[in-house]
């Protein structure tokens, strides 16, 4: 695979002191990255289109106003997937996801995944960072996601994956319910459901050291309503099927 042939989708909103220090390490693989700005109010969008104009493999996806990180990513795959894509990577901007893990997502693609997920909660992953609490919630939240939903993968939660361009175009990505961070879930649930094979890899997730976490009560709301739906209405299909 050529690391031109891979697109890094991340999603910004108020990230103008990581973005540089992103864009550097994502480009030191030779990989592409698709910047997909939410009008940041604190200039993000400014510094992505100097990163573009001087930088050659980056692009920038302005949007009008924030909308979510379901949106903001389906503006972004529709983009990457136009072009001689053949994987496209999707991380947060904050270094909570190491750029140095890519490669290692990128190699269970190319032993046959058509969806390599950074996984916090298979062995060798880990949150070091993370107090007890939170801990406990995400394991929590990804525990009662797989119960309802019937998931297989162990960490639905996590936002670091690789898609196989030819997958994740079957993928029904603009019209997503969730566009918050159930966004991930709604997403993993649906690519078991299309029968993608779907590898886990495990990765160290780390705290940011700059700026502020966008993860806020409404955005743990949504998802936990969602999933909740979601696995009342495939319950209730699966037994109205069996009827």
């Amino acid at each position: 695979m050529l690391s031109d042939r891979v697109t890094v989708v991340v999603p910004t909103y108020n990230e103008r002191e990581n973005l540089p220090h992103l864009t550097a390490a994502v480009l030191l693989h030779g990989f592409r990255m698709l910047i997909v700005d939410d009008s940041s109010p604190d200039g993000t969008g400014e510094v992505a289109d100097e990163l573009a104009a001087s930088t050659p493999g980056v692009a920038v996806i302005h949007r009008a106003r924030k909308e979510g990180l379901g949106p903001a990513y389906g503006a972004g795959f529709d983009r990457a997937l136009s072009q001689a894509t053949e994987v496209v990577v999707q991380m947060d901007c904050d270094f909570s996801h190491n750029p140095t893990d890519i490669p290692r997502l990128l190699q269970a693609v190319e032993e046959g995944a058509d969806l390599a997920l950074g996984s916090r909660y298979v062995p060798g992953g880990d949150t070091p960072d993370w107090t007890t609490g939170r801990r406990l919630l995400s394991r929590g939240g990804n525990v009662y996601a797989r119960l309802l939903l019937g998931l297989r993968v162990r960490d639905a939660t996590g936002g670091f994956r690789a898609w196989r361009a030819d997958a994740l175009r079957r993928m029904p990505y603009l019209r997503a319910e969730a566009s918050g961070y159930g966004f991930q879930v709604e997403m993993a649930m649906v690519a078991q459901d299309l029968g993608l094979a779907i590898k886990e890899v495990p990765i160290v997730f780390r705290d940011r050291t700059l700026g502020h976490s966008k993860m806020g009560s409404d955005i743990v709301v949504e998802a936990m309503r969602l999933v909740t739906k979601w696995g009342f209405e495939r319950r209730f299909t699966r037994q109205r099927s069996q009827i």
